[in-house]
């Protein structure tokens, strides 16, 4: 592919134009998740603190072991995935589980492939659908009104910083949407934005999970809202916590193919004008 093709069909977002390291897509993660780990930690109350403790533990073992056996300097990357999974596991679950599907998760969705930036799966999202898929009897958080509210600062800062792309988001909306009226299901936009908004920010529109391109883009977040529409189990118009896990981890899967596809119908198209 000609490089000056790709960069005309690509608008990526900046870390990958080589502005942002990756410690700083982190950083700044980290901070727009504060507001919303804030709110359940005032709701869990120690044994939420708890949880989060064991999260960070667990994951900065493993980016610490990983860059011991690699030789490479150590990381942080592991502190958002373990803030997401902090906000969207309740108080009182057994903290094995969670450790177990954070080691999933970090492990199999970041570090086996070499670190964040270099795989093709939120490190989130992995362990939440491990662990909903093996602990079934844990209900997952996230999706209150006051959990919604306290994403707003955080959304307002990844867009402004184009760390997250306002393209899936809409496109993931207007699929659910879309997917919600064909099934006949109860579609209440103020309900399903609140129950949609943290998970919609922080796993289904993570820049390293989600599509580069611009169309893309649009397709992959229409793919994840159709997905979740479908998976979604939860009576009302309020979106299941579960439905966002398991719509992101197969929207980012088939999220390469998408930006490979956009990106030769793009080019083909240019090379029948130009002739």
């Amino acid at each position: 592919m000609n490089p000056l093709t790709l960069s005309a069909a690509t608008d990526a977002a900046p870390f990958l134009r080589g502005r942002w390291e990756p410690a700083q897509v982190t950083l700044a993660q980290a901070a727009a998740l504060l507001p919303p780990l804030a709110v359940v930690l005032v709701a869990g109350g120690g044994p939420q603190a708890l949880l989060l403790a064991t999260a960070l533990a667990v994951t900065l073992f493993w980016e610490t072991l990983f860059a011991l056996l690699r030789g490479r300097a150590w990381s942080w990357h592991g502190v958002t995935t373990a803030l997401v999974v902090a906000v969207m596991v309740p108080a009182g679950a057994p903290l094995w589980q969670p450790a177990l599907a954070l080691s999933l998760g970090v492990v199999l969705g970041e570090l086996i492939f070499g670190g964040r930036g270099f795989g093709f799966l939120a490190a989130g999202v992995v362990a939440l659908a491990f662990l909903r898929y093996s602990f079934a009897a844990i209900p997952f958080a996230g999706d209150g009104g006051a959990v919604a509210i306290a994403t707003l600062p955080g959304t307002a800062l990844l867009l402004y910083l184009r760390l997250i792309s306002w393209r899936v988001a809409l496109a993931a909306f207007l699929g659910f949407a879309a997917a919600s009226l064909v099934t006949g299901q109860p579609l209440d936009p103020g309900a399903t934005g609140a129950s949609l908004a943290f998970g919609l920010v922080f796993l289904i529109c993570d820049p390293f999970g989600a599509a580069s391109t611009n169309a893309g883009r649009w397709l992959y977040g229409a793919l994840a809202g159709g997905l979740a529409a479908a998976f979604d189990t939860a009576p009302g118009a309020a979106v299941a916590p579960e439905a966002i896990v398991f719509a992101a981890l197969l929207a980012s899967i088939f999220a390469p193919l998408l930006d490979h596809a956009a990106v030769l119908v793009i080019a083909r198209i240019r090379r029948r004008r130009h002739g």
